[in-house]
């Protein structure tokens, strides 16, 4: 049985391999003086925590996806999207291709027939 879902990178234990400097880094921005270290000079930034190109691209294009496609979690994703005033709701409307606001009808919808 496969556990891939159509149109999902899927987060295991590859992907955290992958992953693992730019959810490190993204996981820094817990505290604040990082959060403004990375907005001072971004590329200093992920030079300190050893992003590959593809993960330096995924963050300079601000694109949830390819984060993701970099082996970013989404739950540390979200420490680096913070740092630029943007919520859950904004990356699930990212990742559907939804303006936020539709994302947030779907999502009331889909609640509503629970």
């Amino acid at each position: 049985m496969s556990k891939t879902i159509p149109g999902t990178t899927p987060f295991d234990g590859d992907a955290a391999q992958k992953g693992y400097a730019l959810n490190k880094m993204c996981f820094s921005f817990n505290h604040q003086a990082n959060r403004e270290a990375f907005l001072a000079d971004p590329e200093a930034y992920m030079r300190q925590y050893g992003l590959n190109e593809q993960q330096a691209q995924a963050i300079r294009s601000k694109q949830v996806l390819a984060m993701i496609e970099a082996g970013g979690n989404a739950y540390y994703l979200a420490k680096f999207a913070g740092i630029f005033g943007l919520d859950m709701q904004d990356i699930g409307a990212q990742q559907t291709g939804m303006s936020k606001d539709a994302f947030k009808a779907k999502l009331l919808a889909a609640n509503e027939q629970c």
